[in-house]
């Protein structure tokens, strides 16, 4: 006697029904990466379909969102070289990128899930994450996490509904769920960037983002692709200081460190999508040789199987558009 497991198989509808994992557009998040000026959209070359834009194209681009249904984004800033410096003092200010694109999305789309990245290396001239230490050439962690907290505070006040602290700095979480609770924002939730490997997949990012490293490399805070223990001790620690939402980044690659987190905590999981998976879909899409719309939602599927909640993705206006017609 054996087991028939065909019989649960045999059409769609059957399939549906014992399906155990599905993508539902309220598992996505959608990146956009604001810039200053008017009239702005520039498509990356590296991401089609990406694009830096000025804060009247993001407002367009937020509206049909909307009405694709997706309600949550995540906000990059990117500036110029020209007003770069050694801190990202344009992060600092209520003035700065991120604080007036707060401002103005939130008046517009008040029911928008924004999702600020709170990290400085889009910001600093030297490209790293927070203040450089002279006399390591290192990120100084500590330091950094006193510009963080300041940080967080203004995305706080001008509109934020969650951040994302992505430069894994040792005690972040800690250190920003202590200064938010204590300045009136204990109910600002915090996504931390719990688990962020050095990697080559990153590539694409730094170029939409304008973050590449003057010098050097990130392998100091970020983590090292090697290490899955190290990855799960990273996630439980931010749990312990007060994350609400655990992230793994990148995604494909790390479906084992997804899974084995997933077994260990029961806060949300999210996993980002990143530069490097998305371009390289787009490429097998350009060159003909993969089924594009099929390869995404496999991917996407993985995600949720190895037990992700959310999703960031640059595919996410896609896949809205493909469930729509379902």
């Amino acid at each position: 006697m054996f087991k028939r497991f065909r019989r649960l198989r045999s059409n769609e509808n059957i399939r549906a029904l014992v399906r155990e994992n599905t993508l539902n557009i309220n598992d996505l998040i959608y990146p956009l990466f604001v810039v200053d000026g008017k009239n702005i959209k520039k498509e990356i070359s590296s991401m089609p379909d990406v694009f830096q834009m000025s804060l009247d194209e993001i407002l367009k681009e937020c509206e049909e969102l909307v009405l694709l249904g997706i309600k949550a984004i995540i906000l990059f800033g990117v500036l110029e070289d020209d007003k770069k410096d050694s801190c990202g003092s344009d992060a600092l200010s209520d003035d700065g990128l991120i604080a007036r694109s707060l401002r103005k999305i939130k008046a517009k789309f008040p029911n928008l899930i924004i999702i600020t990245d709170l990290c400085f290396c889009e910001y600093t001239d030297h490209g790293h994450c927070g203040i450089i230490n002279p006399k390591t050439t290192s990120v100084d962690n500590d330091l950094t996490l006193e510009i963080s907290a300041k940080q967080a505070l203004i995305h706080a006040k001008n509109g934020a509904d969650m951040i994302a602290p992505s430069g894994m700095m040792d005690g972040i979480v800690y250190t920003l769920r202590k200064t938010l609770d204590e300045n009136g924002y204990e109910n600002l939730p915090i996504m931390a960037y719990s688990t962020k490997f050095a990697s080559a997949y990153y590539g694409p990012f730094r170029e939409v983002a304008k973050s590449t490293p003057s010098y050097g490399d990130r392998k100091t805070y970020q983590m090292d692709f090697a290490n899955a223990k190290e990855a799960l001790c990273e996630s439980l620690e931010d749990e312990k200081q007060g994350a609400d939402i655990l992230m793994v980044k990148p995604a494909l690659a790390y479906l084992d460190v997804v899974k084995e987190l997933s077994q260990n905590s029961k806060l949300p999981i999210c996993v980002y999508n990143v530069s490097g998976e998305y371009a390289l879909l787009k490429a097998g899409q350009k060159a003909g040789v993969v089924d594009y719309e099929k390869m995404i939602f496999e991917t996407m599927l993985a995600f949720k199987r190895a037990g992700a909640k959310l999703i960031i993705t640059y595919h996410a206006k896609e896949i809205a558009k493909i469930l729509s017609q379902k």
